[in-house]
């Protein structure tokens, strides 16, 4: 197994765990106080992830660019915390959410000019298809 697979398995498991303590968050505070929670659960992490790197190093073009990812970051998970608030299933709005995907093939095909091949195209409509799926509810 590669190096990045286990991560990228490890983000699905507490990515998967996450959902529903939003919820159960959700459940008991606000969306914007959940929001702060969140920050502080960052912020307690960065003594363990900072090890040894150096702000000094980093250009302001990619302070930029992480400082734009954590506000859209930050402005998405109110946005989920806050459907949750208002009454979403947890089991309804969270995957459907993970399907954010899809925002960031639209932009890496338009600014990074990247291609794909016809079974990552067979795999985007099935994720489209499973988001239809999932978000319908019979009365």
């Amino acid at each position: 197994m590669t190096s990045w697979v286990f991560y990228a398995f490890i983000a699905v498991l507490c990515w998967g765990v996450v959902g529903l303590l939003q919820k159960l968050g959700t459940n008991r505070i606000s969306s914007r106080s959940l929001l702060i929670w969140l920050i502080v659960g960052f912020a307690a992490l960065l003594p363990i992830i900072w090890s040894g790197n150096s702000l000094s190093s980093l250009s302001w073009r990619v302070i930029t660019v992480g400082l734009l990812g954590g506000a859209a970051n930050g402005f998405g998970s109110w946005a989920l915390f806050e459907s949750l608030e208002k009454g979403a299933k947890a089991s309804v709005a969270v995957p459907l959410t993970a399907l954010y995907p899809l925002v960031t093939i639209i932009l890496a095909r338009t600014f990074l000019a990247e291609t794909l091949t016809l079974r990552q195209w067979i795999g985007i409509a099935l994720a489209i298809a499973g988001g239809a799926l999932l978000s319908y509810e019979s009365e």
